[in-house]
């Protein structure tokens, strides 16, 4: 079989399940309201069984979030070596410019899953947790973590200013996303006022921290000696009203 050949037969190959059921949803929540896609439309437009939907995901909302570990992975692949030298926003703003890059393709239907959040609010919150576990991600490919006493704050932070970024984006019909970029630009730079007087907060605190941890430290080594004094206390009460008589 010659080179060209087997190069052929490779680009035709047929795409995993997986993926084609992620796009395969995408599509159709680009034409249709959320809820009146079913698991049969899905696989349908996939060209996949029941049965083989069922194997990758275990509901629509699963399939959903197939989609935003495609766009992390698409994100994370990209090299950020060329980032290094800049500072902690640009790398996080290159990121996340990044991310709509790689949502571009899927735009309509990220439009008709936004409609969806803003109808129901208990799908809107666990929507919030797949945002939370990506935007993980984002920061780390950014050169920045989440870890630490902050870091839950700073995750859940950077979720809401990515939502207000994603439903400008959805609006914003200039070839350049200019508006995009500015939404983006002053979001970050609010959170990152807000983590700084945060951040000097709990540096502020941090000795009532420690006197607290001290004082309940403190508090059980007393009952641990009363113990060893008296283990049982209503021998002490005997005792006390003996030495009364």
């Amino acid at each position: 079989m010659s080179e060209a050949s087997a190069h052929s037969q490779s680009s035709a190959a047929p795409r995993e399940p997986r993926t084609r059921i992620v796009e395969a949803l995408m599509e159709l929540a680009a034409e249709r309201q959320w809820e009146d896609i079913t698991l049969s439309d899905v696989a349908g437009r996939a060209d996949v069984t029941l049965s083989q939907f069922r194997d990758c995901f275990p509901s629509k909302g699963a399939a959903l979030a197939g989609f935003s570990r495609m766009i992390d992975k698409k994100v994370l692949e990209e090299s950020s070596a060329d980032l290094a030298g800049e500072s902690a926003r640009d790398r996080l703003f290159d990121v996340l410019m990044r991310r709509l890059d790689a949502m571009a393709p899927y735009r309509e239907g990220v439009r008709g899953i936004a409609e969806w959040a803003r109808r129901d609010p208990v799908s809107a919150l666990a929507l919030n947790g797949v945002a939370l576990n990506s935007m993980r991600f984002m920061l780390e490919a950014a050169g920045l973590d989440s870890e630490g006493p902050l870091g839950n704050v700073k995750l859940q932070g950077l979720v809401l200013a990515w939502t207000r970024v994603l439903d400008e984006w959805l609006r914003d019909e200039e070839p350049g996303l200019d508006r995009t970029m500015a939404i983006l630009d002053a979001e970050l730079a609010r959170g990152g006022r807000i983590l700084s007087r945060l951040d000097d907060v709990w540096r502020v605190a941090s000795p009532l921290r420690t006197f607290g941890r001290a004082l309940f430290s403190g508090g059980n080594r007393y009952d641990e000696r009363i113990r060893e004094r008296w283990p049982n206390p209503r021998d002490a009460a005997t005792r006390d009203m003996g030495a009364d008589i």
